[in-house]
């Protein structure tokens, strides 16, 4: 599977160790940025280039990080046909995926500062499963006509 990463200055480290993480486990994985540390680089930028590389690829799924996660979630969610989810643990990282089927997963550096905790929540945006269900599909279908229709 590939993983699109990408992180202002305050979630470069973070990135950085998750990336390491993912590529022993076997992931592809691009980095898109930030690929040094810069205080006075964008989230916006990171959260935007992510997204647009999982829009174009549906096999593939996104990371990205900034202080609060918020940042890069709203920035991640203005690309068609991304649902990008800030996940502050596991069960919501799992619930996510399995009821929103988020493509995005929205990191905290602050929050997550602790590389096992956010490995725990990758692990589990990236091994659920959407839940094909009727009334799942339904929801996300109306989110994406919404989307296709403004």
């Amino acid at each position: 599977m590939k993983i699109f990463l990408g992180s202002d200055h305050k979630g470069f480290g973070l990135k950085g160790d998750l990336i390491s993480y993912l590529q022993i486990n076997n992931f592809e994985v691009v980095d898109l940025g930030a690929t040094s540390y810069d205080e006075n680089d964008d989230y916006s930028d990171f959260g935007i280039k992510v997204a647009e590389e999982v829009s174009n690829d549906s096999s593939s799924l996104g990371i990205v990080i900034c202080g609060t996660g918020i940042g890069v979630c709203i920035a991640a969610n203005k690309v068609k046909g991304i649902r990008c989810g800030l996940c502050g643990s596991v069960d919501v990282a799992r619930l996510a995926r399995k009821d929103d089927n988020i493509n995005v997963l929205a990191l905290s550096s602050e929050l997550h500062n602790d590389l096992d905790i956010a490995v725990e929540i990758v692990n589990a945006f990236v091994e659920t499963k959407f839940d094909n269900s009727e009334k799942r599909v339904r929801r996300v279908e109306k989110i994406a006509t919404y989307e296709n229709s403004h």
